[in-house]
């Protein structure tokens, strides 16, 4: 078990959350900036029909990444196809979405450094060859420093980790892996198709390959209550994973939690409980574990509630004041 101390903190003094930014200022001497990619053609086994049917509850995945947007083609990937007719259109995908953000990001912030983040769906269910052409690709262009992977425990290879390991000789290698509860009635719930004892095995195989593991948590899963939310932050904790994200659970339309919602069957998160969980969670972070999200949110019309999920930035500051007041400064 992993012994969590509260932050120290003296009267009008403040503590540093360390953020990931933080982090990589430490490790890099200046900003390092995350570009966010979304290759079209990536799916994922509990979309396709592998492990279950439907994706998870709460997944509309375009909703939350506006790189898909463009039209995509009308193929997905999975590590059993033989051939990737597609290769040199996602390579061509891959630089065309990494120029335009580096570039937005040179002008507003005069930005040096990046990770390519390989954001939507999951980032490890294709073929291995396709894998390495996408990732070999990322990581030849200019001032790019690493990759950040998004992907699911169920999705994740001993033939992908031993790739990884040999690229974080040279690179900074991070693996995203969506965690959200370690309960698994929740999971069930959700229609996750994995389950905890899965996302234990291989989150502690890729630390043992020396890899960077950031794990996403969300607040707000339908039956759980602030306790089980903690329990599993605790459980993340334990994992020894580098960094954590936090969300809320909101519903978008056009999933399966919508038809819930509407039946009355679900009840969002307030924002009260929400900010009162994360600020507990970050209060027992330890010193060396990052925080990559706080929040999270949709200002467009597919948000259905909580309302509150439309302004990130309100949501922000609220959890910065409350961090403010336990004497941490995020």
């Amino acid at each position: 078990m992993v012994t969590i101390s509260l932050q120290n903190k003296t009267k009008n003094q403040t503590k540093e959350v360390l953020t990931i930014g933080r982090y990589f200022k430490k490790k890099f001497k200046e900003k390092v900036y995350k570009t966010p990619i979304s290759i079209s053609g990536f799916t994922c086994p509990n979309i396709d029909g592998s492990v279950a049917k439907g994706g998870c509850t709460f997944c509309e995945n375009d909703s939350f990444s506006p790189n898909l947007q463009e039209k995509k083609p009308k193929f997905k990937l999975n590590p059993r196809v033989n051939e990737n007719p597609f290769l040199d259109k996602q390579l061509m995908q891959l630089e065309m979405q990494f120029n335009a953000t580096k570039q937005r990001l040179e002008n507003k912030f005069g930005a040096k450094k990046y990770i390519v983040y390989f954001q939507s769906f999951t980032n490890t269910y294709a073929p291995f060859e396709t894998l390495k052409a996408l990732y070999s690709k990322a990581l030849s262009f200019e001032n790019v420093i690493g990759l950040s992977i998004g992907t699911r425990t169920d999705c994740m290879t001993d033939e992908i980790l031993d790739y990884l390991e040999e690229l974080a000789k040279e690179k900074e290698i991070w693996v995203e892996y969506g965690i959200q509860s370690f309960y698994d009635k929740t999971l069930d719930k959700i229609n996750r198709g994995d389950d905890s004892a899965n996302m234990v095995k291989w989150i502690e195989k890729t630390k043992q390959r020396g890899l960077k593991v950031c794990g996403h948590l969300i607040y707000g899963l339908p039956d759980e209550t602030q306790e089980m939310m903690l329990n599993s932050f605790k459980k993340t904790l334990e994992l020894k994973v580098d960094s954590i994200k936090f969300h809320p659970l909101y519903v978008v339309k056009n999933t399966l939690l919508t038809k819930e919602f509407k039946k009355g069957n679900f009840t969002p998160i307030s924002e009260e409980l929400y900010v009162d969980t994360v600020v507990k969670s970050i209060k027992n972070l330890p010193q060396n574990v990052s925080v990559q999200r706080v929040t999270a949110g949709i200002d467009d019309n597919t948000l259905l509630s909580p309302l509150w999920c439309k302004n990130k930035h309100r949501q922000i500051k609220k959890i910065r004041e409350a961090l403010l007041k336990e004497g941490l400064k995020y």
